[in-house]
């Protein structure tokens, strides 16, 4: 059977709770790291196989097993013989398309989130999964990716004086909430420059095309956005209504903390939803302005136009009695008409303000 899939909907037809990586493969090599500690110590180690996470089961200290890579099944099969998850648990972990959600079960607790990453200035967002099983002495964090967005609480675990070492797995679970929740507001600073960007192409310049399809594009982008966030607050409410042992009643303010800035994210979404719809309606109506100008400078010449075509007609009639015809001042003295007509027009459009 093919192990990992582009879609959700390439497992049609299968039974529930089949093991299937679905998403995107960023690494061909799961990488598992190891961080244990108590008060005392701390170890921080990478390792080849899930059985060498089975001597730390027993062991009254705090382990942080940190899964990088979601392709190879086994191991997320493996983890969830060993310690007791739930099959769909684990096929939801496997599926990269989950929605936000935290799920309470008898001895362990799941929670799925997005980490959002703005990678450059045309404001072009990488979206990863990322997976939590918090467990009385464990937290397992499955990720999509390899990258730098946990190392400063393994610095932070480090240090002697902090939290973590006094604290139980729910406290090493809320600083990893918090982290990729913070990680929105780099997002949101970044939104704000490429918004302020559009702005000045507006005001400052006739807008263009491509004006147009960023404002589309970053359009689409908020769309996911806000997809894959407002969840959050739903989330953060799960876990503070939540009364399992898992989360303890010292912990509440921190998640309380992260909560917040969930709100603060979601409606900094919302608000920015709004000014690229602004921005929309002022692109429409720079351009709705410009073709005005250009019609307003046609039909003046229009109007100009058409006392000097009627006049042109009228003598260019072949009838044999026209007395204009045998005069001979007639050809200037039109000329004289038609420069004054032509004056007189322009000086009444610019009294007029039409020019």
């Amino acid at each position: 059977m093919n192990k990992s899939l582009s879609n959700a909907s390439q497992k049609l037809g299968l039974p529930p709770g089949s093991l299937i990586h679905v998403g995107e493969i960023h690494h061909t090599e799961t990488r598992i790291t190891i961080v244990d500690y108590s008060q005392e110590d701390v170890e921080e180690k990478q390792i080849r196989s899930v059985d060498e996470i089975l001597k730390y089961k027993d062991s009254e200290t705090i382990t942080w097993v940190i899964i990088e890579g979601l392709s190879n099944v086994d191991i997320v099969e493996k983890i969830g013989n060993m310690f007791d998850i739930h099959q769909l648990v684990l096929e939801d972990i496997l599926n990269t398309h989950q929605r936000p959600k935290f799920e309470e079960y008898d001895d362990y607790l799941y929670i799925v989130l997005k980490c959002l990453l703005s990678e450059d200035e045309a404001f072009t967002v990488s979206y990863e999964q990322i997976s939590l099983l918090v467990l009385k002495n464990f937290v397992f964090m499955f990720k999509e990716k390899a990258d730098d967005l946990i190392q400063p609480i393994i610095q932070r675990i480090k240090s002697a004086k902090s939290r973590f070492r006094s604290s139980q797995s729910d406290y090493l679970a809320y600083a990893i909430l918090d982290t990729i929740v913070d990680q929105n507001f780099i997002l949101i600073d970044n939104l704000d420059d490429a918004v302020a960007m559009i702005e000045d192409d507006l005001l400052a310049s006739e807008p263009s095309l491509n004006t147009l399809n960023t404002i589309q594009r970053l359009k689409r982008e908020m769309i996911s956005i806000r997809k894959n966030i407002s969840p959050l607050r739903e989330l953060m409410a799960g876990m503070l209504r939540s009364d399992t042992e898992l989360i303890h009643e010292k912990t509440h303010i921190y998640l309380r903390d992260v909560s917040d800035h969930a709100i603060r994210v979601t409606e900094s979404i919302e608000s920015y939803r709004d000014i690229l719809s602004g921005l929309l309606d002022i692109y429409i109506s720079s351009v709705s302005n410009k073709m005005n100008e250009v019609m307003k400078v046609l039909t003046v010449f229009a109007s100009i136009f058409i006392p000097l075509t009627f006049l042109a007609g009228i003598y260019g009639m072949n009838f044999e009695y026209m007395p204009e015809l045998k005069w001979k001042w007639a050809y200037p003295a039109l000329w004289v008409v038609f420069v004054t007509v032509t004056i007189g027009l322009l000086s009444y459009f610019k009294k007029k303000k039409w020019l």
